[in-house]
């Protein structure tokens, strides 16, 4: 028995938010089932190839049903109104109106379903100067404060790897707040309109400097602040063969047997008196070793020091793999595998021993319903 094995989502998304929050549904037992155009939405001709669809498809949309059906048809809300009947939650990703204009606005479908709960995803929100705008991360990023905390006025920027609108701006608030509104349907027996825009949280990642802003009247640019570059006790160091340590070592606790590991002059270990001066005799000894001697010397003395993973060495990790985080398996309809998109569900509430489901070809479900 699943959280949600009782309930089914109608997911209208595509690409990624919407997509990976009826995923953390779905795995938490709620049946899900995709809402396609004709031919299957975008992302199943994304590369690269998986059999018959796309890895970055089956990566999100395993164990999920996928009805075909052309919203701008003209019977569209009458074949799928009984779906609509029977469903608990919707997820949408268009840009504001567009579902009002197709015919499945919010308010159409509470007409037809009360308890309906009506997820819309979108970069900016429903209301506001630019809910129109078009937008990916980046953007979403730019414009809330995040990107400018980290970048310093004339040089070089590096193009930050998380997706952070998408995943922590778009998915998990939507799931936060489809839970939320599950609780208030269980007191009201009404469902309601969530708007959740990607851009809404990024100030939230700006926390610290939102507060010292307020506070000091002087709110800190690129590399100004305590875990963006002020501190030589939190950031990352070039080793000699040009890879990476990270150093979170903040409390004194860690600084001090950080300091001790690598040898730092005691004259340099109050970094209070000159950052600058701290941070590049720690630069200097960094880069006079090979990563994997740090690896070897630093992570086991808890410190709070840790060499740069690659990707392809995080999957093999045996800490990750011990979580269980790879366990998950999508399989397309010609029997490939393939390791599904990991998703931080505490085991109690996620199916175990489930660790293959089969990723639907585009409207393999259509049948079921229409006949």
């Amino acid at each position: 028995m699943l959280p949600l094995d009782d309930l089914t989502v109608l997911d209208f998304s595509t690409l990624l938010p919407g997509p990976l929050a009826s995923l953390f549904l779905a795995e938490a037992g709620a049946r899900v089932i995709r809402i396609e155009r004709p031919g299957g939405e975008e992302m199943r001709r994304f590369p690269p190839r998986f059999g018959e669809t796309s890895a970055p498809y089956a990566v999100l949309n395993r164990g999920k049903a996928s009805v075909e059906i052309d919203l701008k048809a003209a019977d569209a809300l009458a074949r799928l109104t009984p779906l609509i009947l029977q469903a608990d939650i919707l997820i949408e990703q268009f840009r504001p109106g567009v579902m009002a204009r197709l015919g499945f606005g919010h308010e159409a479908l509470a007409a037809i379903n009360p308890r309906l709960i009506y997820c819309s995803i979108s970069g900016y929100g429903q209301f506001g100067p630019r809910s129109g705008d078009a937008g990916h991360d980046i953007n979403y990023q730019a414009l809330g404060g995040l990107l400018g905390q980290s970048l310093k006025r004339g040089a070089a920027a590096p193009l930050p790897p998380p997706l952070v609108a998408d995943i922590a701006g778009g998915t998990m608030p939507a799931v936060l707040n489809i839970l939320l509104a599950l609780r208030q349907r269980e007191r009201t027996g009404q469902g309601c309109h969530l708007d959740i825009a990607m851009s809404d949280a990024m100030p939230t990642f700006a926390w610290y400097g939102l507060a010292q802003g307020q506070v000091t009247g002087r709110y800190p640019e690129g590399g100004e602040g305590l875990l963006t570059g002020a501190s030589p006790r939190y950031g990352l160091y070039a080793t000699q063969d040009g890879w990476f340590l990270a150093v979170g070592a903040l409390e004194a606790k860690f600084w001090d047997v950080f300091c001790e590991a690598i040898g730092l002059e005691h004259a340099l270990r109050d970094d209070s008196l000159d950052p600058s001066a701290t941070r590049a005799a720690v630069a200097a000894i960094i880069v006079g070793q090979l990563a994997t001697h740090w690896r070897e010397t630093l992570e086991p003395r808890d410190c709070c020091c840790t060499v740069v993973r690659t990707l392809e060495e995080a999957v093999a990790d045996p800490h990750l793999t011990a979580r269980g985080l790879f366990d998950a398996q999508a399989q397309e309809p010609g029997g490939r595998r393939l390791v599904s998109t990991p998703l931080p569900l505490a085991p109690v509430f996620r199916e175990q021993g489930a660790g293959l489901r089969e990723v639907a070809a585009s409207g393999a479900d259509t049948e079921e319903w229409w006949g």
